[in-house]
């Protein structure tokens, strides 16, 4: 396989490519950071580091951010108790874990998405610990495959809601809860598939103002550098977003090239916002903070995490995308992981602090960045 990927990849594709493998972050130059941009007025910097693969976020009800770390098996705890915009120390919460990824809070307990299954246990904010035994309240969720990350979001009606992605590129699932969002009661009963043919939709979140929720979801590979594009969209109860038989195209609604069904394509739910092909966007959050000017209220941030399998790479940035015009503008908020063709960190999820910061994860260099603004 080696062989083959050195065939038909620059060198630093595949240095990327291993050091994934590998579960090692890469060492950013010593000038990397300085190619780091925000608008003007923020400002961007370490809020912690050293956590080897940090993914996920959640904030308790102190404040305090949690962390997964999947490869690890851990989640963590940064707290900033001296409030000097860094953390102060690394607390482990839980650990023996089955790749953690997507994080929640509901009635005094955390929820923590693994690879196959959904855990919770009750957690003290006041010491950042668990207490008692976590229980499993979803066991069986389908585990592993090309896409091993579940990512949990509890909604207005208090149920959560998990992604899970497919098993593979482009086929047909065996395991119909697969390329969907499935939905639950607190306690885990009442499955539903809430939405489906989402090949792999990482980033969930409710928007404030409606109560709808909102999805990134990776398009299919090896069609070209731009082909199909990526999406960002509302997801509607019910709805079918396509994936393996359709692709959306800026022009409307295709067949896939390899298991096409224009039957299929007639009842596809169209996306609310196309963007690059393989820019992989993972994490978003909807700014819900002070700190920023006013007309940032409201916005959507996204984590680009950065194409693979584009003979250019595109991504790894921060998007904003406002949602207070008739057509969703995106415009660029924060860049500079990417220097030439090299990548030299990977954004991947997003939260806006008490403090109305944005906090955003790096599984490549092992930080947490924090990003604020103060008006000049």
């Amino acid at each position: 396989m080696l062989t083959f990927l050195a065939r038909r990849w620059p060198p630093w594709l595949l240095l990327v490519f291993l050091a994934g493998c590998a579960g090692f972050p890469m060492r950013a130059p010593p000038e990397a950071r300085e190619h780091l941009r925000v608008p003007p007025g923020f400002s961007i910097q370490v809020f912690a580091r050293d956590l080897g693969r940090p993914r996920f976020l959640a904030l308790d009800a102190r404040g305090t951010l949690l962390v997964s770390v999947p490869r690890s098996g851990r989640v963590v705890a940064l707290p900033d108790d001296d409030g000097d915009g860094r953390a102060d120390r690394v607390i482990t919460v839980l650990e023996s874990l089955a790749l953690p990824h997507g994080l929640g809070f509901h009635d005094d307990r955390l929820y923590v998405a693994e690879t196959g299954r959904v855990i919770r246990v009750r957690y003290d904010p006041g010491t950042r610990q668990t207490v008692g035994q976590p229980e499993v309240v979803v066991a069986n969720l389908p585990p592993r495959g090309s896409h091993w990350t579940r990512t949990l979001v509890f909604g207005p009606d208090r149920r959560f809601y998990v992604s899970v992605g497919s098993s593979c590129n482009v086929c047909e699932e065996r395991d119909s809860r697969r390329a969907a969002i499935l939905r639950y009661n607190a306690d885990g009963s009442g499955e539903t598939r809430f939405a489906t043919g989402l090949r792999n939709a990482v980033g969930l979140a409710f928007r404030p103002e409606t109560g709808e929720l909102w999805a990134t979801a990776n398009g299919r590979d090896w069609l070209g550098d731009d082909q199909p594009p990526e999406y960002i969209t509302r997801v509607e109860e019910g709805g079918f977003y396509g994936w393996p038989y359709c692709v959306w195209e800026p022009d409307g609604v295709h067949a896939d090239p390899d298991l096409g069904r224009v039957d299929r394509c007639q009842s596809v739910a169209r996306p609310t916002v196309l963007y690059q092909a393989h820019s992989a966007p993972l994490g978003l959050a909807f700014y819900t903070g002070q700190q920023f000017p006013r007309e940032y209220h409201g916005s959507l941030f996204v984590a680009l995490h950065g194409s693979w399998n584009r003979s250019v790479p595109t991504g790894y940035k921060v998007v904003r995308i406002r949602l207070d015009q008739d057509t969703p503008h995106v415009e660029d908020f924060a860049t500079g992981w990417l220097v030439g063709r090299r990548a030299w960190g990977r954004p991947v999820d997003l939260a806006v602090a008490r403090d109305g910061s944005l906090l955003l994860s790096d599984d490549t260099q092992g930080l947490i960045y924090r990003i604020t603004y103060q008006a000049g």
